[in-house]
């Protein structure tokens, strides 16, 4: 079994990734594979709507050539992923809209892509604002038939400076059951 962890945050060791880090710690103790994929400092543009992958439905973007491809791949071979971003404005950083638009764009063009597989959204704000940014992450499971993986609170935490969600009691008790709760469905999904 894996699990990829994609942070969509411009800070590859920020509060986003310390939240990816608890969750990927519970993981690796029931023997999952993990692997975690910064977008940051990565060149990446969103859909340009040339609806190449509705032509070719080769299991890739065609119409931009970047590190997109990879991340779909990536989700391809995974059974379970962690789709991880810092609240902007209300929604899900700029690198993380990419990859979701693209590869559901994808996804639609290859019916069945992500279908079964375990998905996990967390999402870290200031304030306000990390609800959106959840629900946008988790439409992208819902709209590709993948089972979605919740904790005994929302998958959130509140933070701003690098650091400041180890102050969030709560938020850090979510992703430790977020994690078990992974875990457990990835042993019913792929046993």
């Amino acid at each position: 079994m894996k699990v990829v962890a994609f942070n969509g945050s411009a800070r590859k060791k920020g509060n986003t990734r310390i939240l990816i880090d608890i969750v990927l710690d519970v993981l690796k103790k029931e023997d999952i594979e993990t692997e975690v994929v910064n977008l940051a400092g990565k060149k990446i543009r969103g859909c340009t709507a040339c609806m190449q992958c509705f032509e070719k439905r080769d299991q890739t973007c065609s119409g931009v050539y970047d590190f997109i491809n990879d991340c779909i791949a990536k989700m391809i071979r995974a059974d379970g992923m962690i789709l991880a971003s810092p609240t902007y404005f209300a929604n899900v950083s700029t690198e993380m809209k990419a990859l979701v638009d693209r590869a559901g764009m994808v996804a639609f063009a290859n019916p069945g892509l992500m279908r079964y597989k375990a998905g996990a959204a967390i999402t870290v704000a200031q304030r306000t604002g990390a609800s959106q940014a959840l629900m946008a992450l988790n439409t992208f499971f819902t709209c590709f038939e993948m089972f979605i993986v919740g904790s005994n609170y929302p998958n959130m935490a509140l933070g701003l400076d690098k650091g400041d969600v180890e102050k969030d009691a709560q938020g850090l008790e979510t992703m430790k059951v977020l994690g078990r709760n992974m875990a457990f469905l990835l042993k019913k999904i792929t046993g």
